[in-house]
């Protein structure tokens, strides 16, 4: 999808892969987001597709409804012993302006340069994360 700008949307209106992408957002009900960090932050092809994503539907629904109150976690990994623990931050501030709820549980995985894991308990980590964004969409779908 191309960068995100208001003049591109006006002439061209939000393109056929963002509208596919707002269908798939429609139908789910969590959202797990895993992304690496660059520079200290949320790549930019994320933060782009977030920009699409919260635009308007073909139907005159406002896209940011498609993150209201979607359950998510978020995920990130970075070379060193943070492990990408600022991008994961500033992506739950994201979906929480959004209006998604953010479960705590989430996990930034360290590795080292040679691409060999830093922690060796991440297995038990990640699961734990999927585990209770399963278990907070479950229970949010009984209410």
């Amino acid at each position: 999808m191309p960068l995100y700008d208001g003049d591109f949307e006006q002439t061209h209106g939000v393109p056929d892969n963002v509208k596919r992408l707002q269908q798939v957002f429609a139908e789910h009900a969590a959202l797990l987001i895993a992304s690496p960090e660059h520079n200290g932050g949320y790549t930019a092809s994320l933060k782009n597709a977030i920009d699409w994503i919260s635009r308007p539907r073909e139907n005159g629904d406002p896209g940011v409804r498609l993150f209201a109150s979607k359950v998510a976690a978020v995920m990130s990994a970075s070379p060193g012993p943070m492990g990408g623990l600022r991008s994961m931050l500033g992506m739950r501030g994201v979906l929480e302006k959004l209006g998604a709820v953010v479960i705590p549980q989430g996990f930034s995985l360290g590795f080292e340069k040679d691409g060999t894991l830093a922690d060796a308990k991440a297995d038990a980590e990640v699961r734990t994360v999927g585990a209770g964004l399963v278990d907070v969409a479950r229970r949010l779908a009984r209410s």
